[in-house]
């Protein structure tokens, strides 16, 4: 199973501040940690939210809101993600990540054997990702 460790973000990271080179090697070898465990599928920082916007929609109208969002405890600043074989192995990981204070979301990812494997869509996208994604198990 796939899980997204989450890290939310802080008045730092919002404020465009990079990390620290300590914490940028702290990361480094958390990932390298994943990787030798043949965990690690990705892993992104993401930059403040005022470079960024949202997409609102309200029926068949849309909205479009720059950046910056002002309730930075409810937003993302990077992510991870892992092939864990249950929520607790991916909740071990998330407890070992190197940060000095925040919070780290763990989520399942949604994946194909979540809907029906009869459903033509589903079909599509197993034959998609056995043919692109590398150790995908349909």
């Amino acid at each position: 199973m796939k899980y997204m460790l989450l890290i939310t973000s802080d008045a730092a990271s919002e404020a465009g501040v990079p990390p620290s080179r300590e914490l940028i090697a702290a990361m480094g070898g958390y990932n390298d940690e994943l990787i030798k465990a043949g965990v690690f599928l990705g892993a992104e920082g993401l930059r403040a939210s005022s470079s960024g916007a949202r997409v609102a929609f309200h029926g068949d109208e849309h909205e479009i809101i720059d950046g910056p969002f002002t309730e930075t405890k409810e937003l993302i600043a990077g992510f991870w993600i892992i092939q864990a074989s249950s929520k607790e192995e991916a909740v071990a990981w998330a407890e070992r990540v190197p940060i000095g204070s925040g919070t780290i979301e763990v989520r399942r990812v949604v994946d194909p054997s979540d809907f029906d494997r009869d459903d033509e869509h589903v079909q599509r996208e197993v034959a998609w990702r056995t043919e692109n994604e590398p150790g995908f198990a349909s």
